[in-house]
């Protein structure tokens, strides 16, 4: 007779939307299908997280909380995941969350080491060790990218300068005629007073001059172009 082999479940984790066309499912699935395969498991069901940071805890995770509902009411006690960083990434997430695995009697099982995360580990301070150091590398790699990604904006930033956000008016194709515009009725005619704001305005209003929003130009809206510069 062939042995019933445990039942599984995996879960996975992409903390970017721009992620989940990618292969982070596949290559997470596949590093838990290898664990279940070379352990005689069964993955009888699939949960995932889409656009969810490795920083939130249970209550902004719907599909965490959906599996700790589902092992809570059917006995499953064997969780799979690709690494303990698909778990949580701050290590103070990474110990709340385990412990509610823990309080279930359920095993969470980091495929790329074959570590049991929710091990007890009172008994065994090596272990304790091991899971508290993976948790710490995550968490150091995160803020590592975190810093790498501040400094790309701020060298975006000095060169361009201005990185995110929404773009100034005449950074679109269609509104650089209408920059050239402003700047010809803001230059000071020779021998006569400059143009006021407002007279801008009521220019580019009767030359039906397309503003970003649909609203009539003001000469507030044109005072800020004026001195973003020219």
């Amino acid at each position: 007779m062939a042995k019933t082999r445990l039942k599984a479940v995996g879960y996975l984790r992409c903390s970017g939307l721009g992620q989940d066309g990618g292969d982070a499912w596949n290559r997470q699935r596949a590093a838990c299908e290898k664990h279940a395969s070379k352990h005689g498991l069964a993955i009888v069901d699939w949960f995932r997280d889409t656009g969810v940071s490795g920083t939130k805890g249970v209550g902004d995770r719907p599909g965490l909380a959906a599996l700790l509902d589902r092992i809570e009411s059917n006995g499953i006690r064997i969780v799979l995941i690709e690494n303990a960083s698909r778990l949580a990434r701050d290590l103070l997430v990474s110990e709340v969350i385990l412990a509610q695995f823990r309080a279930a009697g359920c095993a969470v099982i980091c495929c790329s080491s074959g570590l049991d995360l929710a091990a007890e580990t009172d008994a065994d301070p090596t272990r304790r060790l091991i899971r508290q150091v993976l948790g710490a590398v995550s968490e150091f790699d995160r803020r590592v990218t975190v810093a790498k990604l501040k400094a790309a904006r701020d060298r975006i930033r000095a060169r361009d300068g201005r990185c995110e956000g929404r773009k100034p008016y005449g950074a679109r194709p269609h509104e650089v005629a209408v920059i050239h515009r402003i700047r010809e009725l803001y230059r000071k005619p020779h021998g006569r007073a400059r143009r006021s704001f407002q007279a801008i305005a009521d220019t580019l209003n009767a030359e039906l001059a397309p503003t970003r929003t649909g609203r009539p130009w003001s000469k507030q809206t044109v005072f800020g172009i004026v001195r973003r510069g020219l």
